[in-house]
């Protein structure tokens, strides 16, 4: 029997512009579905259904079909302010936390004229990349829930995997849009550092994280990222590269192009730690190898430079971006094990380690794009495990949580350590059901690439009919 949450986002809006449906029919038949099966999935923290519904309400009332996201309904990412709606960042020690003013990112998305659902679920602060919080449920895959969904967007992937949202913004400081896309069968796209101007990396440490959407297919993707890169420039005097198409959405639709792309399955992690690509993995892998194949791309397989000093300069960085979380004293009792760590060795790095840890990785990214400067695009693995069990992850344990996190996770964090664009592609499913991804890389300000080379894989797959059994 078809319902709402079959079409995709743009097919949403354009019954939405026609008059087939209201926002406020929508924004109800999301609802519904969240109080029904958010209950074994945890993709929400916190939901907002009297609220919605009253800005759908007003939306139908003064129609503005001008809108990019009119009506449509999202879900913020509970790492995202939004002005009088509790916001946990995934603590304890905020967990009953209402801000009194809305993240940049939040004002944009409304201002497109989306309907906020609620907040989605994260991991504490968004440090770890799985969602299993002491302030929430953990966030479930609903391929199978006794897995979990990768993080720290993985309550926005289980929302938008399950059918509860059409699309989802996220954040990515490490792989946070694109674990979780990988682990639930979605496109997820990281952009290039400075293209979104609500969220540039610029003023984070090292430049790490930036905001970019989760979707069923890559033309809500685009849609989605379209939008929150908007139309004028961000107030940086630096700025990421942009293709002359005119909107990503226009790359997405057509899928046009060959390209040269290159292969890897090594790593920076593979000096400090044991990775091994699981032959879930390396499937996924040569099955999107095929089809580049077929569509006409070249293919070339190449190996990463050595790098010894990478590892020990993220680890430095990732300590240090947790050192300012404001807990002391007693407060410091309220974090997880693993947050109480990182703030505790965040605290005691000095400004020389913390400047060395910086050119370590400033030199890694000129590295990255001078290795990746012959191909068009990079293909590695999305994840180097199948999605790992709730629970998996020791909570007393840093030392070894953090190297698990490295050996499921070792093809993201040096994107976002050298700025460059990234989507997932959910091209594959193990015998199990279970998505595997791989992972696309491009040049500074190639989005228009990744989602051209999406969009034909997607033509060829259809990987957005596949969904989970609360479909």
């Amino acid at each position: 029997m078809f319902e709402l949450h079959h079409l995709t986002a743009r097919e949403q809006w354009d019954w939405l512009d026609r008059g087939e449906i209201t926002p406020l029919e929508l924004v109800d038949h999301y609802l519904d579905r969240i109080e029904r099966l958010d209950g074994g999935l945890g993709a929400f923290v916190t939901v907002t259904a009297e609220r919605a519904r009253e800005r759908a309400r007003a939306l139908g009332a003064a129609p503005d079909r001008r809108l990019a996201l009119w009506g449509l309904p999202f879900g913020d990412k509970d790492l995202s302010a939004r002005a009088g709606v509790r916001t946990t960042y995934g603590s304890r020690l905020f967990a009953e936390f209402v801000p009194d003013a809305s993240d940049e990112l939040v004002e944009v998305l409304d201002g497109a004229g989306a309907v906020s659902l609620g907040k989605t679920n994260a991991p504490e602060f968004g440090l770890p990349s799985y969602t299993e919080s002491l302030v929430a449920p953990p966030a479930r895959n609903p391929y199978d829930t006794a897995t979990g969904a990768g993080g720290s967007s993985g309550g926005a992937a289980v929302a938008v995997a399950a059918g509860l949202l059409p699309f989802a913004p996220g954040s990515d400081g490490g792989g946070s849009v694109r674990i979780p896309a990988a682990a639930t069968g979605l496109v997820g796209l990281k952009p290039t550092r400075g293209l979104v101007p609500s969220g540039t990396g610029l003023d984070k440490l090292a430049g790490l994280v930036v905001p970019g959407p989760l979707a069923r297919t890559v033309g809500d993707a685009a849609l989605l990222l379209d939008v929150m890169i908007g139309e004028e420039p961000p107030p940086f005097s630096v700025r990421a590269p942009r293709w002359d198409g005119g909107a990503l959405s226009n790359a997405a639709v057509r899928g046009e192009g060959r390209f040269h792309v290159g292969l890897t399955t090594t790593s920076p992690w593979d000096a400090g730690y044991d990775i091994t690509v699981s032959a879930e993995a390396s499937a996924a892998l040569a099955e999107a190898v095929s089809h580049l194949d077929a569509v006409g791309h070249g293919v070339e397989e190449f190996a990463l430079d050595e790098s010894d000093a990478y590892a020990g300069a993220f680890r430095t960085i990732w300590q240090a971006g947790a050192a300012g979380i404001p807990a002391d004293g007693a407060d410091l009792d309220q974090l997880e094990p693993l947050t109480r760590w990182l703030v505790e060795r965040g605290r005691g790095v000095g400004a020389r380690e913390l400047g060395g840890a910086l050119a370590t990785l400033s030199a890694f990214e000129r590295s990255i794009i001078r290795q990746f400067r012959r191909f068009d695009a990079v293909l590695t693995p999305a994840l180097a495990l199948p999605p790992r069990p709730i629970g998996w992850y020791p909570q007393t344990d840093p030392e070894l949580n953090f190297a698990q996190q490295v050996q499921y996770t070792p093809f993201t964090s040096f994107v976002n350590v050298s700025g460059l664009p990234a989507i997932v592609l959910p091209v594959s499913v193990t015998a199990e059901g279970v998505p595997m991804g791989v992972q696309l890389i491009g040049r500074p300000g190639g989005e228009d690439v990744l989602l051209s080379i999406g969009a034909q894989l997607e033509r060829r797959i259809l990987w957005q009919r596949r969904h989970p059994p609360q479909w």
